[in-house]
């Protein structure tokens, strides 16, 4: 603890959360929220580091690490589309391309929260040739998000315990961990739902363009042309 508070303490932890977030973008063996998390928890309780430089450092990260991501895609579009389906990273890239075509940009603010998601997203944005143009304000967004998101909640657990960081940092982690399940649970369950709705949708009959009410077929034969006077 004595490390965690010297590093908290001095503008080396800036870096270390660019890099770390930056590195989590490409590959998700460092969890960036936990020390992104961290730094809002000691913010909160000791105000060091400061919470909008954390976020500010975290953005950059993870911003930079998306852009890599998404041209790594661009480069390798062959080798991503021949991943076997049936792999951990094929059935990761098929629930990415589900969520691209049902909410397209968007995806990438939802995705940014799942962190084998974003990195599927960022890869098949480049992938599909997506122009920056529309990539990167929507990636701008959800990084920023994310970011806030992380030193919100540890902000507010350092806040609730000032003389004791630790247990500011676990009511931090497990207000995420408890957002985090809570959106687990709640995303197949819609998902579902809309998939009931669209075989609903698909499984009612089409109603014949000819088709009019009862009675209406006869008001035509009044329209007929009446016998003139000299017939």
């Amino acid at each position: 603890m004595s490390f965690i508070e010297g590093l908290m303490d001095s503008w080396a932890v800036y870096p270390m959360l660019t890099a770390i977030s930056f590195i989590d973008a490409l590959i998700p063996v460092i969890p960036s929220e936990a020390p992104i998390i961290m730094a809002g928890v000691y913010s909160g309780s000791t105000g060091r580091p400061i919470a909008p430089l954390v976020v500010l450092a975290a953005f950059i990260g993870a911003f930079i690490g998306d852009h890599v991501t998404y041209f790594i895609g661009r480069r390798f579009s062959g080798m991503i589309d021949r991943t076997r389906p049936d792999s951990r990273r094929g059935r990761v890239l098929a629930s990415t391309r589900e969520l691209l075509d049902r909410r397209g940009p968007t995806a990438l603010i939802v995705a940014r929260f799942i962190p084998w998601g974003r990195i599927g997203v960022n890869l098949l944005m480049g992938a599909t040739g997506t122009p920056l143009r529309k990539y990167s304000p929507y990636d701008a967004i959800g990084v920023l998000i994310w970011a806030v998101y992380g030193v919100a909640v540890g902000y507010l657990g350092g806040s609730a315990f000032e003389n004791n960081p630790l247990a500011g940092l676990v009511l931090g982690l497990g207000v995420a961990m408890v957002f985090t399940l809570i959106v687990e649970w709640v995303r197949p369950r819609l998902a579902r739902r809309r998939e009931r709705r669209a075989r609903q949708r698909a499984d009612e009959p089409a109603k014949p363009a000819g088709d009019q009410p009862e009675g209406s077929a006869a008001a035509p034969s009044s329209l007929a042309r009446a016998p003139s006077h000299h017939e």
